[in-house]
């Protein structure tokens, strides 16, 4: 049974000059499409890309004049080029995004062997029955693309990092989740960064993410949720003082969001049967052992109706930060908050 395609096999044949007649792009991350069809238009050379490389938009194109140019024969290079863009939004009136590539079933289904056609559909599942059944038949790809969510992050981080031959320290490593959150362009962009500037076969350390990236190594919201999960109030201050002189680059909802995740995994891990640590990570969706760190910190000190309580004072701050019942600073409200989070007693009903 051949593999699923994936982005880094695709652009792994695509360098070696080894293209399949058609890819479909699809799905809400855009990054990989963006990426792969540079791929597919780097099969041309560069001089020769005036001839042989053909950029369409979906709207402004109907299928019919599609297929016209990807039954073309090349000039200048041994195969043309043509990617079309922007199929998501259709060619109105006459075609939806599915009826546009119900379209190009037939050509898909015998497509060229002197074309290699890219279609890119962002921000959605591709649908299309006819289409998806013609591809298959045709030898085409189709690579879909979907929402990195946070449990993906550091593993799609470490990739990125590994992809490029460096090697990364954990906590560096979670600078770096933090800071990039589920923004694959931006990852990547930073990941690049750091190759250049550190060099091959290096390993990032929380001082490089510092000097290269512009993240504090003592400042941050990975050390905050740290020294919450410790209880270490001291330092949980300290941090949300140098947040609170600088709120436009470190907003209180991403800090909210980082302690309800720590908080609603402590709560699965308490009632969890297995608490070893491969029976965590199982229950918890975790990749590595490090991600348990916060939770086995917080365990020591926080019980189950501890838990409950807090994540009842989170979902209470989430409100009153909003506007709804409370006028109050966000961060003042967000003290608050800390303080009664590190002194929990177990029984819901702040008021704010």
């Amino acid at each position: 049974m051949a593999e699923t395609p994936t982005a880094d096999s695709i652009r792994r044949s695509l360098r070696k000059g080894e293209a399949a007649p058609v890819y479909l792009l699809h799905g809400e991350e855009g990054f990989y499409a963006d990426l792969i069809s540079k791929e597919v238009e780097n099969l041309v050379a560069p001089d020769d890309r005036d001839f042989d490389l053909t950029m369409l938009y979906a709207p402004e194109t109907e299928p019919g004049a599609v297929i016209e140019a990807a039954r073309r024969y090349p000039m200048m290079s041994a195969r043309q080029v043509v990617i079309v863009r922007e199929i998501q939004e259709g060619n109105k009136p006459r075609f939806s995004p599915t009826a546009y590539l119900n379209a190009l079933a037939p050509y898909v289904r015998n497509p060229s062997e002197t074309t290699v056609l890219c279609l890119c559909f962002r921000g959605a599942q591709a649908k299309g029955a006819e289409f998806m059944k013609a591809l298959k038949e045709g030898g085409g790809v189709a690579l879909e693309s979907r929402k990195l969510n946070e449990r993906m992050i550091a593993s799609t981080v470490t990739n990125f990092i590994t992809g490029k031959g460096l090697t990364v320290d954990p906590k560096a490593l979670a600078m770096l989740c933090d800071f990039v959150g589920t923004d694959l362009s931006r990852l990547y962009n930073e990941v690049d960064k750091l190759t250049v500037t550190l060099g091959p076969n290096a390993r990032i350390t929380p001082e490089a993410v510092e000097r290269n990236i512009g993240i504090s190594k003592e400042y941050n919201n990975f050390e905050f949720v740290a020294a919450v999960a410790r209880h270490e109030p001291e330092k949980v201050f300290r941090i949300l003082g140098r947040f609170a002189s600088d709120p436009k680059s470190n907003p209180p909802q991403v800090l909210i969001v980082n302690l309800f995740n720590l908080f609603s995994n402590l709560l699965v891990a308490h009632y969890a049967q297995d608490k070893s640590e491969r029976g965590l990570m199982q229950e918890l969706g975790f990749r590595f052992p490090m991600q348990l760190t916060d939770v086995r910190n917080a365990m020591k000190w926080c019980g189950p109706w501890q838990t409950i309580e807090i994540i009842s004072l989170i979902r209470e701050f989430d409100c009153a930060s909003k506007g709804n019942g409370s006028r109050q600073d966000a961060f003042d409200l967000l003290h608050d908050l800390c303080f009664h989070m590190l002194n929990p007693i177990g029984s819901a009903g702040m008021k704010w």
